[in-house]
C-alpha cells in the first residue's frame, strides 16, 4: 500500500514538560511542545488525515512517545532524531488556572514542600535569550529537513521557533506549492531589536498569530493600541492578523475587508493552559484551509484551545465526546462582537 502524503504540516518543537500545580500536584517528564499542541488542535477538526509534524529531537527523546504519535495517526516522518542528547525540558509552575511562571523550579517545589526532582537539575528558562540573525541553533529547521515525499502538503502552521527558521522556511514551503502558511512568532525576536526585521517575515504569510505580550514587546515605545498594531502588521503584506489574549480570547483583523472582531474565549474547566495558544493555531489552520473565512477559522481555533486546556496532557482533547467541538462552536458564535 502506498503511503499517502499528508496535506497539513505543523513545524515546531517537541519537548519534555514538567508541570507544577498550585495544590502540589505535578506531572514530571510528559510529552509537550508547540508542534504537538498545534497538531492536536488541528486534529480536532481534521480527523480523516492527521497532520505531519516537522521537528528535531535528540537520541534521548523517548521513542515510545514518537510511537504513540504514529499510532494515533500523526505523520512523524519529519521528526529528525539528532545524535546525542538534547535538552528539551520545559518547566511550568501554575500560579492559578490561567497563569504560570517558567523559571526557578527549585523555589517553587520548596514553596509547596515538595522534593525537588533530579530530572530538573541544571534547568534554565531559555526564552529570555535573544535570537541570532546569522547563526542556526541545533533545533533550527532547514530546507533539507523536510522529507522529500511531503509533496502534497499545501497547508502549514509554523510554531514559535528561532528567527532564522522563520525567515527561511516560508519561502521553501511556497516553492513546494504550499498555498496556506500561518505563523506564530517567537519571543526571541518579537522585541525592538528586531523592529526592522519583522516586516519581511510577514511577506507571503496568510495569517500572523502573535500573542498580546509579543506585539506589545515589538511595538514598545511606538504603540499600545492593539488595533493600531494589527493594522500596522497587516500593512507588511499579511492577509489576517490574530492577536491571542489568553483567557480574554482573540482580536481578529481582516485586512481584505478592514474588519475587526473581538472573540471571547469559550469558558472551559481549565487544568493545563500550557498549549492553549498552539492548539488555537492548529484549529485555525484546519478551518482556514477549508473555508478561507478568517472569522470561522478563529472560532474553530478558539474551540480547539478550549478542549485542550481541559486535560493535563495534549492528546486528552482527541478523546472528547463526538459532537462536543461543534456544540461549543455554535455556542461561541453568540458571543462574538464586531468592533
Amino acid at each position: 500500500m502506498i503511503k499517502q502524503s499528508p496535506r497539513f504540516m505543523v513545524v515546531g518543537n517537541l519537548t519534555r514538560d514538567y508541570l507544577l500545580f498550585p495544590n502540589g500536584d505535578h506531572l514530571l517528564d510528559i510529552p509537550g511542545g508547540n508542534a504537538l499542541y498545534a497538531a492536536v488542535g488541528l486534529a480536532i477538526w481534521e480527523t480523516e488525515q492527521l497532520p505531519a509534524i516537522l521537528a528535531k529531537v535528540g537520541e534521548d527523546y523517548p521513542q515510545e512517545w514518537l510511537d504513540e504519535l504514529s499510532q494515533k495517526g500523526f505523520n512523524i516522518d519529519g521528526v529528525k532524531i539528532l545524535p546525542g542528547a538534547i535538552d528539551l525540558r520545559r518547566f511550568f509552575a501554575f500560579i492559578d488556572a490561567n497563569h504560570y511562571v517558567r523559571d526557578d523550579p527549585v523555589a517553587h517545589f520548596a514553596r509547596l514542600g515538595l522534593p525537588f526532582p533530579k530530572a530538573l537539575l541544571g534547568y534554565s528558562d531559555k526564552r529570555t535569550q535573544v535570537d541570532s540573525r546569522t547563526k542556526f541553533s541545533e533545533l533550527s529547521i532547514r530546507q533539507d529537513d523536510i522529507p522529500s515525499d511531503y509533496i502534497d502538503i499545501n497547508a502549514v502552521h509554523i510554531c514559535p521557533l528561532d528567527y532564522l527558521t522563520h525567515s527561511l522556511i516560508p519561502a521553501t514551503l511556497r516553492q513546494m506549492h504550499a498555498t496556506l502558511i500561518t505563523l506564530d512568532p517567537s519571543p526571541g525576536y518579537m522585541n525592538p531589536t528586531f523592529w526592522s526585521d519583522v516586516p519581511s517575515l510577514l511577506t507571503g504569510i496568510n495569517a500572523f498569530l502573535p500573542s498580546e505580550e509579543e506585539v506589545l514587546s515589538l511595538f514598545q515605545g511606538k504603540s499600545t493600541d492593539l488595533w493600531e498594531i494589527a493594522e500596522a502588521l497587516a500593512s507588511y503584506g499579511c492577509e489576517v492578523i490574530v492577536i491571542k489574549r489568553g483567557e480574554r480570547g482573540q482580536l481578529l483583523y481582516d485586512s481584505g475587508t478592514k474588519s475587526r472582531w473581538d472573540i471571547p474565549s469559550y469558558p472551559s474547566r481549565m487544568k493545563n493552559t500550557v498549549g492553549a495558544g498552539d492548539a488555537f493555531c492548529g484549529g485555525f489552520l484546519a478551518n482556514y484551509r477549508q473555508s478561507y473565512n478568517p472569522l470561522e477559522a478563529v472560532l474553530h481555533g478558539n474551540i480547539s484551545s478550549s478542549l485542550v486546556v481541559e486535560g493535563n496532557q495534549p492528546a486528552y482533547a482527541l478523546d472528547s465526546l463526538p459532537g462536543l467541538a461543534n456544540a461549543r462552536l455554535e455556542a461561541l458564535r453568540n458571543s462574538i462582537r464586531k468592533v
